[in-house]
């Protein structure tokens, strides 16, 4: 039999033993955190762009047909080409042009003779007039025929002008200077005067681009401003990485749409570089010029809750909460907030993918880093509106 000593013992170490299983049981069966990249937001003075949509425009576009009625003999250019005002690109058969000016200048150089001699004769009957030598019905006459063949010398030289203006447009030449098209027509087709389609030509020097504001914008925004202004816009093409492109407000309507509520405008843009194309959809942005106070977070961060947007805030305690927010511009990866967030608050910067509101956390500090972008868009804007103020 044990001694009642060691049977103590025994039972002590057997109730310590229990406790320490039980104690690692609850250690194991303990939930683990999920880690979640934290980060703080920043805030930044950015300037509001709206944006629109629009499709591209050239300053001049010019269908081209030619204005007399012929056959095809050359074309002179290379399709997709750029063509000079002048050059000539389209010649047609000129023998019966030719034909029709020599036919017209002999009938002018007779009609002259005529009128020399009528003139001549005129003068004579009025010399005899005054000696009674000859009647004045027959200085009347002469006098008339000299008149006649006057109108008859002025029809034959407008005939002829018109006869070598033909000849002329017989040689179809650029009205503008631009990016040509591929040839309707080609050598041996016959043509008629101001019906048939040779090509088209667009200007490429500068592109425009149209768009409307809604009244209530223009209103806060932009009511003060003209085009004289000259007021910075942006420009980016469907599906372009590049950095936009800088232009203009270069023209302002002259009244709202009583039917849509909105303010045609249009921006300029110079293209001697060739990337833009007319028909081309882009998207426009301007500004009013001040800088405001923005949050900024990864876009990637931002939850969408039916038609809410959300943000998944951390509070004191590491646990995710639900926030509204209403969405400002976007600056590639980034978004500005207009409400519903602060500087300084912690945010999931992930998003809601792997995680919810309630949900305890282990976070994982980040900084967030802004792009130089933004940065820049709010510099080139100063640096634009600055010059333009020097000049």
């Amino acid at each position: 039999m044990f001694k009642p000593t060691r049977l103590v013992t025994l039972i002590s170490a057997l109730l310590l033993l229990s406790a320490c299983g039980g104690s690692e049981q609850a250690i194991t069966n303990a939930p683990q955190l999920q880690p979640i990249d934290v980060a703080a937001t920043p805030q930044i003075n950015v300037a509001d762009w709206h944006t629109y949509t629009t499709r591209l425009s050239s300053p001049n576009e010019v269908a081209l047909r030619a204005r007399v009625t012929g056959v095809v003999r050359t074309v002179n250019f290379k399709e997709g080409d750029t063509v000079e005002k002048g050059e000539v690109l389209f010649e047609l058969d000129d023998r019966t042009f030719l034909a029709d000016v020599a036919s017209l200048a002999a009938q002018v150089t007779r009609a002259e003779a005529a009128l020399s001699q009528a003139k001549s004769e005129s003068a004579r009957a009025l010399r005899l007039s005054k000696q009674k030598a000859i009647s004045t019905e027959e200085v009347d006459a002469r006098v008339s025929l000299t008149a006649q063949r006057q109108a008859e010398l002025d029809a034959l030289r407008a005939s002829f002008k018109s006869a070598q203006l033909n000849l002329e447009f017989s040689k179809v030449t650029a009205p503008i200077s631009g990016k040509i098209s591929f040839a309707e027509v080609t050598q041996g087709n016959t043509i008629r005067a101001n019906d048939t389609l040779l090509t088209t030509i667009v200007a490429t020097d500068k592109m425009y681009a149209y768009f409307d504001i809604d009244e209530r914008t223009w209103n806060s925004q932009f009511a003060t401003v003209t085009d004289t202004d000259k007021l910075p816009v942006k420009l980016q093409l469907l599906g372009s990485q590049a950095q936009p492109i800088i232009g203009q407000l270069d023209f302002i309507d002259n009244a709202i749409d009583n039917h849509s509520g909105t303010l045609k405008v249009r921006a300029s843009f110079d293209n001697k570089n060739g990337l833009l194309r007319p028909g081309s959809f882009a998207r426009v942005s301007l500004s009013s010029g001040e800088l405001n106070n923005r949050v900024i977070i990864p876009d990637k961060a931002v939850g969408t809750d039916l038609k809410n947007r959300f943000v998944l805030v951390v509070n004191d305690a590491n646990t995710l909460e639900y926030r509204l927010i209403t969405l400002g511009n976007r600056y590639g990866e980034f978004r500005a907030i207009e409400s519903g967030l602060s500087a300084g608050e912690r945010i999931a910067v992930n998003g809601p993918a792997r995680v919810g509101p309630g949900m305890p956390i282990s976070p994982n500090n980040v900084t967030l880093t802004l792009p130089e972008s933004i940065s820049a868009q709010v510099v080139a804007m100063t640096e634009i509106e600055s010059t333009q103020g020097l000049n």
